[in-house]
């Protein structure tokens, strides 16, 4: 049986192959890493530092192209309901590694390394992925991101610095195009010029076809969408971010 983790170069998918490889023991675990090109660069020294601790197979995908690049390609860019940077970067990029390499879906295993209070997506991952079969160990156990942290600690490995920075993931370099104000407003505090790049990219897009934005405002109960920016402007000008609004894609999922 071979055990394939979804590894997203997060606390949760570190923790799940921990558990493979020194709890459960198994052989064959294979950590798969999607790349979108368009990751915080801590997150390599992350992939290089918890690989050489778990001592598994690692396999890095990327098809060369970054998030803006695919909304280009498709002449769309995502939001909260249709992400094509997910599909062509992450999803799509996985399934074409597990039918090349096992075609036979009885031979693997996936896991994912969502917890607890994410329970509520495992039935759609596993609609998602199936013939083959999906595993989420981290939701029996209730493993707490306070734990991962621990464990971390406990074994020499530093923190993702997106997580340092006040990110909840460590994905796409803290930019995510189904997250709301909060993360948005974090990105641009903590890391402008990667915030400006985004919006400079946003700004070509919409050159080539059109505005379409996907930051979500609510004035007077009505929904509009804002660009980057027209959020940033907001932001500099002193309005109020919307902090309830927060979120992220689950890219692998």
């Amino acid at each position: 049986m071979q055990h394939l983790v979804a590894y997203s170069g997060g606390l949760g998918s570190f923790e799940v192959t921990r558990l493979l490889v020194q709890k459960y023991r198994l052989d064959s675990i294979t950590a798969v890493f999607t790349d979108t090109l368009t990751e915080d660069e801590d997150l390599y020294r992350f992939l290089t530092d918890t690989i050489a601790y778990l001592g598994c197979q690692f396999v890095h995908l990327a098809d060369g192209r970054n998030i803006w690049d695919v909304f280009e390609s498709v002449r769309f860019m995502g939001n909260s309901r249709i992400d094509p940077c997910s599909k062509h970067l992450k999803r799509e990029m996985f399934r074409k590694y597990l039918v090349e390499h096992w075609p036979n879906a009885s031979e693997v295993t996936l896991y994912y390394g969502i917890q607890e209070h994410e329970k509520h997506r495992i039935t759609s991952i596993r609609d998602r992925w199936a013939p083959y079969c999906v595993e989420a160990p981290l939701i029996a156990l209730g493993t707490t991101k306070e734990e991962m942290q621990h464990t971390l600690a406990e074994v020499g490995i530093v923190l993702p610095r997106l997580y340092e920075l006040g990110f909840e993931h460590n994905n796409c370099g803290g930019f995510c195009v189904k997250t709301g104000q909060r993360q948005m407003a974090q990105l641009l505090k903590t890391l402008p010029e990667r915030y400006r790049w985004h919006e400079e990219r946003q700004e070509r897009l919409f050159n080539n076809i059109g505005p379409h934005g996907f930051i979500r405002k609510t004035v007077k109960g009505e929904l509009h969408y804002l660009s980057l920016k027209e959020f940033r402007e907001m932001v500099e000008a002193g309005e109020q971010v919307q902090m309830f609004q927060d979120g992220g894609c689950g890219c692998f999922t």
